[in-house]
């Protein structure tokens, strides 16, 4: 098996377990750190719209959560014809703990629809290296 392969697996796994009672929606995402830890999450919807959370907010929070710091992959899983990519605010969050050419797999229940670099999704990006701590 290959990352890809168990990113995708992990993703369509929490897609499963998504709460989306009003959209309908359902997303998986995975991270890979990397050591080869694999984290997943799912989106989780509320009454209060803007209160839910994004799939790949919460693979990011697991993987913070067991310690790691770093995404060497990223992948989304989505249903419907159209690319299921991270939004915005994902995009960004992906970009605290990912470089630029940090792979982003895009797939939809039947597999890999297309693959991104983080930089070709979230370009002229904003991240740790643009904050320094000295005052």
């Amino acid at each position: 098996m290959s990352l890809l392969d168990d990113l995708f697996r992990a993703a369509s796994a929490a897609r499963e377990k998504a709460y989306a009672p009003y959209s309908r929606f359902s997303v998986g995402a995975a991270v890979a750190t990397p050591d080869g830890r694999i984290f997943a999450g799912c989106n989780v919807e509320n009454a209060s719209y803007p209160v839910g959370s994004c799939a790949e907010a919460g693979a990011i929070v697991a993987m913070v959560a067991a310690g790691g710091r770093r995404i060497a992959a990223a992948l989304v899983v989505g249903e419907g014809a159209a690319l299921v990519t991270p939004c915005g605010a994902c995009r960004q969050r992906l970009r605290e703990f990912a470089r630029e050419d940090t792979p982003v797999h895009v797939c939809g229940p039947e597999g890999l629809r297309r693959s991104f670099t983080l930089g070709e999704l979230l370009p002229v990006s904003f991240g740790p290296d643009n904050l320094t701590n000295d005052g």
